[in-house]
């Protein structure tokens, strides 16, 4: 009884502030989508993850650990959803980026701040920067034909988490006014995010959901599955590890819909993954954390 209310604690927040743009824009209200989003992905979110970077310590052999888990896991996950799109013989510039990547930034972030404190929210990050290269790079690639890496030296939130590293590798803080401002401007991340999946799950039209829903599941099985095989692999300590897990095994992100939409491959699709996948994460993912604390 204690584990489920302890669980119910850790995901009603995410799954009720997505509900709140959900039902926001259900009710005809207006909801700047692309305005939101930048503000979040190029303000708000660097200053939350620099902050707790700095503001977190962690051995550096656990930093390199997970790191070299994060690499390995979506190493694997790419390898093996490639040959599940080549064997059921998917689009691969449709299908192959989104059975990769999954919600880290607007899902996987805020599950590991709520589950695990500033910790767990440093480890996440971590996690999401591995993410974040190998999407710009080969998931781009595989949807458009070409990889950016100059365009994510270019991201504010590649330059936040290399500052904030730097930061905590050599113990410097900024000034404490600067610091204040920094977390406030941070702290709108969490909620803007959910908030702005919700709405955008409700404006999704999904396509193809009997065989989204299949892909979904066959997702979160590999995800969840290789996840935990590179975290036992490289002995992460418990925090690590579930947050690995965690974070590999969320749901299609909404910028997958996006990247379809951009490059012309059938987006429809996507966003019947999108829909679906993020659908059974309210019930996998608190099924999951039950089992990771």
């Amino acid at each position: 009884m204690n584990l489920a209310l302890t669980v119910l604690e850790i995901v009603a927040p995410v799954f009720l502030l997505a509900a709140i743009g959900y039902t926001w824009v259900r009710c005809g209200l207006e909801y700047r989508l692309q305005f939101v989003t930048q503000l979040a992905m190029t303000l708000s979110l660097p200053c939350l993850i620099f902050v707790s970077l700095m503001e977190t310590e962690i051995d550096a052999q656990a930093l390199t650990a997970l790191s070299l888990a994060s690499a390995a896991a979506y190493g694997a996950v790419t390898l093996v959803v490639l040959v599940l799109v080549r064997v059921m013989r998917l689009d691969n510039r449709t299908f192959t980026s989104p059975l990769i990547f999954g919600n880290t930034g607007n899902l996987g972030l805020p599950l590991a701040l709520f589950a695990f404190g500033n910790e767990g929210l440093s480890y996440a990050i971590i996690v999401f920067a591995v993410m974040l290269v190998w999407n710009f790079t080969f998931g781009i690639w595989m949807v458009a034909g070409q990889g950016s890496l100059t365009k994510i030296l270019r991201e504010p939130l590649f330059g936040g988490t290399v500052l904030g590293l730097l930061f905590m590798w050599q113990g410097w803080r900024t000034p404490e006014f600067l610091t204040n401002t920094l977390s406030l401007v941070g702290q709108i991340g969490i909620p803007l995010m959910l908030i702005t999946l919700g709405v955008a799950v409700a404006r999704l039209r999904a396509g193809g959901m009997l065989r989204a829903v299949f892909l979904s599941a066959v997702k979160l099985i590999i995800c969840t599955g290789i996840a935990w095989v590179a975290a036992r692999g490289f002995d992460l300590d418990p925090v690590a590890f579930a947050v690995l897990v965690l974070q590999v095994a969320t749901p299609v992100a909404v910028t997958s819909y996006m990247l379809a939409e951009k490059y012309g491959a059938k987006s429809d699709e996507v966003a019947g993954l999108v829909v679906a996948s993020t659908l059974m994460s309210v019930a996998a993912l608190p099924v999951l954390l039950a089992a990771l604390l």
